[in-house]
């Protein structure tokens, strides 16, 4: 039996959610404003002291900036020297040729899988987004086709796949093997990303109609000409070069003594941010200067590029603010609260926990290290779970449907140039679809092992 404080907890921010999508869709009013007013609103609605209501936003804002804001700035910085350069356009000509034009959203969807091991997803997507606005230009293939293959298979590695940071905490957590996760995280993962992506872009793609004229990707130049282009191991070798330096960091404590100077500096070049810098330095040498272009030429690029970025990071910033606001107004811990007294079994468990928590602050990271933070100790006690399953499990639920309050959602929204209706058709649903079929997969992997 839910008690009434909780099911109008949850009421609230259901009608929160219901509301920003209408103000936004039906209204036309600003996203940024209506994330802003809605957030305020449902901490009055739901008791929150008047006091606490405005630091609670800038809170989950600012906590959401610190990390996102730097990544779409350097990231991008390296998308511009891509583009500019022809980087970007040599990439997409070598996809082309290999795939054919005909299945290139499916290399799409590899690349995402090769790129989001490392790096978090909006490290991965800003990396990413050049090569894709190149691939759909060329081959006059809609953005949703090539892209929403290759947010999957960056997703998917996200939530289900160490060594990649979120899932690797939730190993850790349900001390599960690493190298048996990965195995089964690949078993599951890879014909999740295949319905997911190209499968379910094949089926949406031609009911959704983008806009002529892209702001995003205008930013990103295309070059006639391929044979002035640099070369393709040299692009793949910059571009990879950040996922180089996160996956030394990553790996530090295995190839290092803890604590030495090594250790350290592999910490600090691995770490998302420094990477990112490092890769748009090199940028600047291997797609600039060698390129021929001046400093000054290098300034006007990484100055320019950031204008149309102000809105995003807003968007990102606020939709933060907004999940902040769901964990302070205490509807986090409500919905926490009804998966508890549901008597299911413990892999259907994590699951729901972590979508609850996905659902109410917006994050995959946090959704999972919060539903293995209650389950693991349950599971230690009732035992007959594999910890590796558990692990894929609880990453799958916290990739449920991403919406208003996730910086992916908005990002996604934002780069794609598309309406808050048609990202939900699209990114959300793929989500949901990820989250679903990698849930049904270990389910009966769970019955074979």
């Amino acid at each position: 039996m839910i008690d009434p404080h909780s099911l109008f907890l949850i009421s609230a921010a259901f009608v929160a959610v219901v509301g920003l999508i209408v103000l936004i869709t039906v209204f036309k009013l600003n996203p940024f404003i209506t994330l802003l007013l809605t957030s305020l609103a449902l901490a009055v609605a739901t008791g929150m002291p008047l006091a606490t209501v405005v630091h609670s936003f800038e809170a989950g804002v600012g906590g959401t900036l610190g990390h996102i804001a730097i990544i779409v700035a350097l990231g991008t910085m390296l998308g511009k020297m891509m583009a500019e350069s022809g980087g970007a356009d040599q990439i997409a000509h070598t996809l082309i040729r290999f795939f054919g034009e005909k299945r290139v959203h499916w290399a799409m969807m590899v690349i995402g899988l090769v790129i989001g091991l490392p790096a978090f997803f909006e490290v991965g997507f800003v990396l990413l987004i050049p090569i894709a606005f190149t691939v759909a230009r060329r081959t006059r293939t809609s953005l949703i086709l090539v892209g929403l293959p290759m947010v999957a298979g960056l997703s998917v590695v996200h939530g289900l796949v160490p060594p990649h940071p979120a899932a690797l905490l939730a190993v850790t957590i349900y001390k599960a093997d690493v190298g048996r996760t990965i195995f089964y995280a690949l078993l599951v993962g890879i014909p999740t990303a295949v319905i997911a992506g190209p499968l379910y872009a094949k089926v949406i793609a031609p009911h959704i109609h983008l806009p002529a004229e892209n702001p995003m990707a205008a930013e990103f130049v295309d070059h006639g000409n391929e044979q002035s282009l640099p070369g393709f191991w040299l692009t793949l070798f910059t571009i990879l070069f950040p996922v180089i330096l996160m996956l030394a960091g990553s790996w530090a404590d295995g190839i290092s003594t803890p604590k030495s100077a090594v250790n350290e500096g592999l910490h600090l070049i691995g770490n998302d941010d420094m990477a990112l810098l490092i890769g748009v330095l090199l940028s600047f040498f291997t797609l600039g200067r060698m390129r021929g272009f001046t400093r000054a030429t290098i300034l006007r690029f990484s100055n320019e590029c950031l204008a149309p970025t102000a809105m995003i990071t807003l968007l990102v910033g606020a939709g933060g603010g907004f999940g902040r606001i769901l964990q302070d107004s205490g509807v986090s811990l409500a919905i926490i609260g009804v998966a508890m007294r549901s008597h299911v079994p413990l892999l259907l468990l994590a699951w729901l926990l972590a979508a609850a928590m996905r659902l109410a602050t917006g994050s995959a990271t946090v959704a999972m290290t919060t539903a293995a933070g209650i389950v693991a100790p349950i599971a230690l006690h009732a035992g007959g779970v594999h910890p590796e399953l558990l692990a894929i499990a609880t990453g799958a639920g916290s990739l449920i449907f991403s919406h208003v309050n996730d910086g992916g959602f908005w990002l996604v929204k934002e780069y794609f140039n598309m309406s808050v209706a048609d990202t939900m058709k699209t990114w959300s649903v793929c989500e949901t679809i990820i989250s679903v079929t990698a849930l049904v997969f270990t389910l009966g992997l769970a019955w074979v092992v």
